[in-house]
């Protein structure tokens, strides 16, 4: 890599993993409002998996950057952004639309309240591992469901990196967590980052375990992003003016709305995006606060399944498709 350039990571069309490509080119130059990033590492997420597919809620336009998260050092800024930030070591918020702004590559260009720093304990691997994940438990459990002492909290595809930041806040928070994971491969793993209560859903009736487990009253908030048929159960296992926060899509299946379970329990079924609370600049600054908060005294710990060369960038997404990981892929340039 020279001076004037980088490599970045954009695909042509949509498709598997491997439209992935790695190109050399000219180093951006930030705009107005907008920050360079020589970037140490990047964080993986299923959103980008589904925007590489044309399955997000966001088209691409090929030829398309793609990713939300990485972490680095300023290195140019733009017009209106205070030069205190050069030289600082951050990472990024997924406050922006993708494939507009894309992380993936040695230097990115993304805009200045997209960039936050971090504890300066963690690692570059870990710094990219955070406010994805802790933001969009933050805006379910805490601003939306309000989650206080002694919830009983259901959250579903746990392995995540989502699940388990939900797993350690429902623990900071005092709630009981009930995690689940359709394989027992997961299930000590998940006991071991803090999970009060794990469910194979494989082998256990999910509605079943819930009511043994909350003294038959069931879970008052439930934090799904698979959605499908599921939902039903889901709604089975909560308890009387519970609410279910839907945050994504991964079933192929269609999902029904459980109208009859709904109507006896008065129940809330509710749509929610990381973006709810990163769009508005009050509650991003709170969660900001509070996750970062959350990591400097131990509460939160980032936990990383696996690290890829930026070389590897294809075999990272594959890996991600494939779910065998508990916690976040790294990549790292």
């Amino acid at each position: 890599m020279s001076k004037q350039t980088a490599k970045v990571v954009r695909f042509h069309q949509t498709g598997g993993p491997e439209v992935l490509q790695i190109e050399e080119l000219p180093l951006p130059e930030p705009g107005a409002g907008e920050v360079r990033l020589r970037i140490k590492a990047i964080g993986l997420n299923r959103a980008e998996v589904m925007f590489r597919e044309g399955k997000y809620l966001v088209d691409p336009t090929p030829p398309s950057v793609l990713g939300y998260e990485a972490s680095g050092t300023v290195e140019a800024i733009g017009e209106g952004v205070d030069r205190s930030w050069l030289g600082k070591t951050v990472s990024t918020i997924p406050a922006f639309i993708i494939g507009k702004y894309g992380v993936y590559g040695e230097a990115a260009v993304v805009p200045i309240y997209a960039v936050a720093e971090y504890p300066a304990k963690l690692s570059p691997e870990e710094g990219t591992s955070i406010w994805m994940q802790y933001m969009t438990a933050y805006g379910a459990l805490i601003r939306i469901a309000n989650l206080t002492r002694g919830d009983y909290v259901l959250i579903t595809a746990a392995s995540s990196s989502v699940g388990i930041a939900a797993i350690e806040m429902v623990k900071a928070e005092g709630g009981i967590s009930i995690a689940t994971t359709r394989t027992s491969a997961k299930k000590a793993e998940l006991q071991a980052l803090g999970a009060d209560h794990v469910i194979v859903t494989d082998e256990e009736d999910l509605v079943k375990r819930v009511q043994e487990i909350t003294g038959g009253k069931g879970a008052r908030i439930v934090f799904d992003p698979i959605g499908g048929k599921g939902l039903e159960a889901l709604a089975a296992a909560t308890t009387h003016s519970g609410i279910i926060i839907e945050y994504g899509a991964l079933a192929t299946d269609p999902t029904p709305y459980p109208l009859f379970t709904a109507l006896a329990k008065q129940l809330t079924i509710r749509g929610y995006t990381l973006f709810e609370v990163v769009e508005n600049p009050e509650w991003m600054a709170k969660a900001r606060q509070y996750v970062f908060d959350h990591l400097a005294n131990g509460d939160f710990k980032p936990c990383i399944d696996k690290v890829f060369p930026l070389s590897q960038i294809v075999e990272a997404h594959r890996y991600m498709e494939s779910n065998q990981q508990i916690g976040k892929i790294v990549v790292t340039t």
